[in-house]
């Protein structure tokens, strides 16, 4: 009679523990769901650093005026929420809980790569059709908030979702819809986008090399400056890229094995998934321009900016003035003979061709 009540008692032992592994069959390995949760909290927390960072020099620095920098703050913002769902959840049964954890991270999974594909299509724009863009913001934000929205609920209204590894997701089930909802788009979207890109080397550096006109030393400091510009945006889709090789050939391996989950697979695909933040935020950092101005004195110079009271009344120091802004360039600075477009931006006067 002894015997009964321990039985009961090591069976909801059992339970407990398998409960709190919903992603391995053996209940003798726990370990490894305690490293995967563990690696995908570390990962998803220098992913979420890496978001805050750039919110913050975006901040710091006021750089959300023009499109692109609005861009760019909307794509910090959408991985922000990204990496969060990869940091604030255990392994979730199936349940509310888990369906809510699935549907966030597609939706902002997909706000990411709308925003990135959105920036290569509005620098494309801008580069290879010189087209002013400025109009299109409202569409953007439309099609980049609108759009995961609809792939997200797809499947929720479905009821695919449920526990998919170390996180929730779409099921084993439901193969097709993984990769229809996810990696299918995202490997077409990247390889449009590489095109892209190549189109807009091209095009830059055939216009670095047959300027016309007078020589013009402003002219030539901004052509040199926003050609610095497109190096770093050309990275998005390599990380894109390289983020998604292991979660891929992960789910494959579901795909094809769904009784026997790999360990080795597992854990690749946890070290690089959520780091989509973390690596929109070592783009960021390849453009010099922004360490130049995160210098110590430069630091001090903006936080001053930021914090103190701009109100004071200052010593005035004349000096040579020139303004920059559309309508206020110099005329010199609008040669006739001059009709190449390197890049669009609010300090340009662009010739606006039409599609």
């Amino acid at each position: 009679m002894h015997l009964f009540p321990s039985r009961v008692k090591m069976d909801s032992r059992n339970l407990s523990n398998q409960s709190s592994c919903v992603f391995f069959n053996s209940l003798s390995e726990d370990y490894r769901c305690v490293v995967i949760l563990s690696v995908k909290r570390a990962t998803g927390t220098f992913s979420l650093l890496g978001c805050v960072f750039m919110l913050f020099v975006i901040w710091l620095l006021r750089r959300y005026h023009s499109l692109a920098q609005k861009m760019i703050l909307s794509l910090t913002v959408a991985a922000f929420f990204d990496s969060a769902a990869y940091v604030m959840g255990e392994s979730h049964p199936e349940g509310s809980l888990c369906d809510f954890q699935a549907w966030w991270l597609t939706y902002f999974d997909w706000c990411a790569l709308a925003w990135v594909c959105l920036i290569t299509l509005n620098l494309y724009l801008n580069l290879v059709r010189e087209m002013s863009t400025e109009r299109f913001e409202k569409f953007y934000h439309l099609v980049a908030w609108g759009v995961p929205l609809v792939m997200a609920s797809l499947p929720l209204l479905k009821g695919y979702y449920g526990p998919a590894g170390a996180w929730c997701w779409i099921t084993d089930g439901h193969v097709a819809w993984r990769f229809g909802i996810w990696y299918v788009p995202l490997f077409g979207l990247i390889f449009i986008m590489i095109c892209c890109y190549a189109r807009i080397i091209c095009v830059a550096n055939d216009r670095m090399q047959s300027w016309r006109g007078t020589f013009n030393p402003e002219r030539e400091r901004r052509k040199v400056s926003l050609a610095e510009e497109i190096k770093p945006l050309k990275w998005y889709p390599s990380v894109y890229l390289l983020v998604s090789i292991f979660p891929f050939i992960n789910r494959l391996h579901n795909a094809s094995y769904p009784k026997d989950p790999s360990f080795p697979l597992t854990l690749l695909h946890v070290l690089s998934a959520p780091l989509h933040g973390l690596a929109n935020a070592f783009v960021f950092g390849l453009d010099r321009d922004w360490w130049s101005l995160l210098s110590p004195t430069g630091l001090q110079l903006a936080l001053q900016s930021r914090l103190c009271d701009r109100t004071r009344i200052g010593e005035y120091y004349p000096g040579a003035v020139r303004y920059t802004q559309a309508g206020l360039i110099d005329p010199s600075d609008d040669d006739d003979d001059d009709t190449n477009v390197l890049f669009y931006s609010p300090d340009m006067t662009l010739k606006d061709r039409g599609p």
